[in-house]
């Protein structure tokens, strides 16, 4: 009898972790009306919200140590250490003025379902899709 009840005990733990797991993975997946971004446009789209934190956090810097913000070639002048100007089919720019930023990466690829337009991080440091 408690074999039976141990190995039930076990049969709804793993039936729990399996619903948190699918959870999580939904989560991570863009959302939208009948996605249909790949595995591989999901890690470009966490990539690029990766990117986004690098700009912003390079502008915040520069705005500690310089008291303005700079484009980002100008950042990439002084030897700021920050991602390519383009991933994938994302491709980035950045719209500042001494004391605001907005960096904007723009998706330039073909349609797909739950995949933004443009996504974009300012001084906030929120990411905002479009």
């Amino acid at each position: 009898m408690s074999r039976a009840l141990g190995f039930v005990g076990v049969l709804i733990v793993a039936a729990v972790g399996f619903y948190i797991y699918t959870k999580q993975a939904q989560s991570v997946t863009p959302a939208g009306e009948g996605v249909t971004a790949s595995p591989r446009m999901t890690v470009d789209l966490a990539g690029v919200k990766n990117d986004l934190l690098a700009f912003a956090n390079a502008e915040k810097q520069e705005y500690a140590l310089e008291g303005k913000y700079l484009p980002l070639d100008d950042l990439r002048a002084k030897g700021t250490t920050l991602p390519r100007s383009q991933r994938d089919q994302f491709s980035y720019s950045a719209e500042v003025s001494e004391t605001s930023f907005r960096v904007v990466a723009t998706y330039s690829g073909p349609e797909v379902a739950g995949v933004p337009k443009t996504m974009s991080i300012g001084e906030n440091m929120q990411i905002e899709s479009q």
